[in-house]
């Protein structure tokens, strides 16, 4: 696990534990699936991003980034964002975000508590944009 994930999952207080806990839960589903590079943004007070890209894309930086967003540590909640060509949401639970992801639209998830369905949910549109990443070489 990238040094800067480890130290700020250490460092994490607040009562948002159960953020924590998902995200760790998202990040380890991610872990599983070969060929992915991590970049971990921390800006503390505004977000802590974790950015996943296939090592075959070539035409976009990431499939994937999930926010921590830290405008409040005792309230932290998740934004987790996909490019809306990558994954589908059959039960219209995210919302599109002009030029919100890197210059471009994106597609996110808000995530402020503990539920498990919607992080099956959302492993689910992690496996989809992991698969469209794969076959975007060249």
């Amino acid at each position: 696990m990238h040094r800067e994930i480890k130290a700020f999952l250490e460092t994490w207080e607040g009562k948002s534990q159960q953020i924590r806990d998902s995200f760790v839960w998202l990040k380890d589903h991610l872990a599983a699936k070969d060929s992915l590079l991590y970049t971990f943004k921390a800006r503390p007070g505004v977000s802590y991003s974790l950015r996943v890209k296939h090592m075959l894309q070539q035409s976009r930086e990431l499939f994937v980034i999930m926010d921590v967003i830290d405008d409040d540590p005792e309230s932290r909640w998740l934004s987790v964002c996909f490019y809306p060509d990558m994954i589908t949401d059959p039960e219209e639970r995210g919302n599109m975000i002009p030029l919100g992801l890197l210059g471009e639209d994106g597609y996110c998830f808000d995530y402020d508590e503990w539920d498990e369905e919607f992080l099956r949910y959302l492993e689910t549109r992690l496996d989809e944009a992991h698969e469209k990443a794969a076959k975007e070489a060249g």
